[in-house]
This record gives structure tokens, C-alpha cells and sequence, in this order.
């Protein structure tokens, strides 16, 4: 059944106060977007129960797999790719993290980076050599989410995708670690920028993306979502960033609504990638915060990439009115880890 143990802090309505860097900071209160509630979209704990077990690809690819739809990434598909670069033009996927101390940043541990070669009697680096630590959930860290990292609670036991149970260690996932999922792989893209279909810079904090949003995408793109793509949602969380500074839109962000998720499964996504944390925030399901975090990783077995940077491959895209491309991922395989950062390409 779906877990309410959500692993992210629930987005309530009501002002909160965070201490950053010793210094109180109001923060913004956010409320679900009315059009969740349309009985035309609403999704309710019920709903998701039963797709639990209509959206599920447990045994699909066998009793022992731990890639999932990364499965649909096959040699054909990879081939249909490379067809796809025209021009030449490549273009980075991926924000790595800053030592920026923010509302979107360090909240699940701190970024530190330091020379470790240090001359005890100088004080001076003696050495070109250096060590970083950082949070691989970082709010500033385009990343890839292992398919341990969610989970859902069983007979009062804790399952993962393929109905492995939730082994965690002290050195991470026993199963569906991100070492179990590959380290490369290249496919189709398929970029969908809803801003630019609406002519907006970005969308506005919790503003939710419906399968209707996606369709017109398709038709206003010329392409159509199908299996084995790498699926990019554009909200443009960045450039609002950059332009108004940071917000919590772990608590206030636009998303894809829970009435997406049959349609990532009929379409067989491979891999889906937003520059936020893909669910719409909040999510207008009444029970559970992150829907597409929790059915997507634990039953259709989709792996997610939260913060990806898809600025420069939104602006490529239109200036060359393409919208599909090539994309190389490469997955850090750190051993029993919960995600890994996401090394992606954009070739055009």
C-alpha cells in the first residue's frame, strides 16, 4: 500500500520559519493549485492504490532485475539516437552543487570543498590536491535517484520496485543500490517546455502539468513520447532562480500531477528528468506528497533525475525548432547509494 512516510518534508499551509546561517528567514506558505481538485484529474490515496498494481513492471524484465525501464534503453534504441545528431552542438544536463547556503540548497547536509594537502607550518597548500563533500539530494544537484530510495509498506514490511525488500545498511541499499542500475547509457531525448508553449518565462510556483499539457506538447513540437525515451519536463525553475533569487520549490514548485503517471507507463518512459523535483508541489493528493516520486520508483520501476539543468537545452532547442535529441547518461555506480549525480550530454 502507499507509504505516508514521505522521505521529503511535506510542503503544509502555513508560514514557516527557517534558520539560515543563523539568520531567520520567512518563508513563502503554499497552498495545492484548485485544478487538482477537478474530479476530471483528482487522484486520490484510492486511486493510487490501484495503480499500484495496474502501473506495475514487477517481474517485467525478470525476478532478479534491478534496472527497470532503463531495460527499454536497448541497442535499437541507441542506434535511433545517434541518428539524431545533425548539427554538432552538445549541451550539459547537469548543475552541480554550489557552496551557496540557500533555502534550495545544503538541506541534507553541507557542501564543503578544501584543499587536503596542507603545509602544517605554512598554512599553504602544498599540493594540488583537493577533497568535496556534498549531498547527493542536494537541492542544487541535478541527480539520478536509486530505485531503493522510495518505498512502500507491505503486511507492515518495507518493499522496493520488483518486490525486493528495503535493505538498508550503514553503506547503503543491500538491492536497487544506484550500482545496480548501469553506467551508461544513450537514447532519444524528448524535451518538453511547457513555458514556452505558454509563452511565460517559467510556471509559476505549484502550478501542476496534466497528460492534456503533454499532449499539446506533442502536437505543438512534432514529436511524439514513446519507449525507451528520456522524458525532459521543463518548468523553468532555473531561470526563475535567477531572476527572483531561491524559494523552497521542495514545497512550492511545478510539477507533473499525479494524473500523469498512467501516461508514463502506457508510453514506457525510460527515464524521466525535471528541473525541480517532478512532482508538483504540493502534489493536491491528499496523504502523500510526492506520488510520482513513490509509484514511479517503487512500482513502474522509472528512475527520476530531480534538478536537472535543462535551461541550455531548452534554448538550443528552440533555436533549432527541435525538440528531440540525443542524450548520454552516465551513472556514478556508487556501491549500496541512494543516487547518483547526473552526468548527461544533449547532442543535437
Amino acid at each position: 500500500m502507499i507509504s505516508q512516510r514521505d522521505s521529503k518534508t511535506h510542503a503544509t499551509g502555513f508560514l514557516l520559519v527557517a534558520l539560515l546561517s543563523g539568520t531567520a528567514i520567512a518563508q513563502e506558505s503554499f497552498t495545492a493549485h484548485p485544478s487538482t481538485q477537478d474530479p476530471a484529474v483528482k487522484v486520490t490515496l484510492d486511486t493510487l492504490k490501484q495503480w499500484e498494481s495496474d502501473l506495475s513492471n514487477w517481474g517485467r524484465w525478470g525476478p532478479h532485475d534491478q534496472r527497470g525501464t532503463l531495460n527499454l534503453i536497448t541497442p535499437e534504441k541507441t542506434r535511433q539516437a545517434a541518428a539524431l545528431v545533425q548539427v554538432g552542438e552538445t549541451v550539459t544536463l547537469q548543475h552541480f552543487v554550489t557552496e551557496e547556503k540557500a533555502l534550495d540548497s545544503q538541506s541534507f547536509g553541507p557542501t564543503e570543498h578544501w584543499m587536503s594537502r596542507i603545509d602544517p607550518d605554512t598554512g599553504e597548500p602544498s599540493f594540488a590536491l583537493d577533497e568535496i563533500q556534498f549531498s547527493l539530494h542536494d537541492g542544487m544537484l541535478s541527480h539520478i535517484d536509486a530505485l531503493c530510495h522510495y518505498r512502500s509498506e507491505v503486511d507492515g514490511k518495507f518493499v522496493i520496485f520488483n518486490g525486493y525488500p528495503q535493505n538498508l545498511t550503514a553503506t547503503g541499499c543491500e538491492d536497487l543500490g544506484i550500482d545496480r542500475m548501469g553506467t551508461s547509457y544513450v537514447t532519444r531525448g524528448v524535451l518538453v517546455d511547457i513555458p514556452l508553449m505558454r509563452g511565460v518565462d517559467w510556471l509559476e510556483p505549484s502550478t501542476p502539468i496534466y497528460v492534456e499539457d503533454l499532449l499539446a506538447w506533442e502536437e505543438f513540437a512534432g514529436v511524439k513520447i514513446s519507449s525507451g525515451d528520456a522524458l525532459f519536463v521543463r518548468t523553468g525553475r532555473w531561470e526563475r532562480r535567477d531572476a527572483l533569487g531561491p524559494w523552497q520549490y521542495g514545497q512550492g514548485g511545478a510539477g507533473l500531477h499525479a494524473s500523469v503517471l498512467p501516461f508514463l507507463k502506457e508510453r514506457d518512459v525510460a527515464i524521466l528528468i525535471g528541473d525541480a523535483v517532478n512532482d508538483v508541489q504540493p502534489s493536491g493528493v491528499d496523504g502523500i506528497n510526492r506520488p510520482i516520486h513513490q509509484l514511479t520508483q517503487v512500482n513502474i520501476g522509472l528512475p527520476i533525475v530531480d534538478n536537472g539543468y535543462l535551461e541550455d537545452v531548452a534554448a538550443t532547442a528552440a533555436r533549432l525548432h527541435r525538440w528531440e535529441f540525443l542524450t548520454a547518461i552516465q551513472i556514478n555506480p556508487i556501491k549500496g547509494g541512494t543516487a547518483s549525480p547526473f552526468n548527461a550530454l544533449a547532442s543535437f
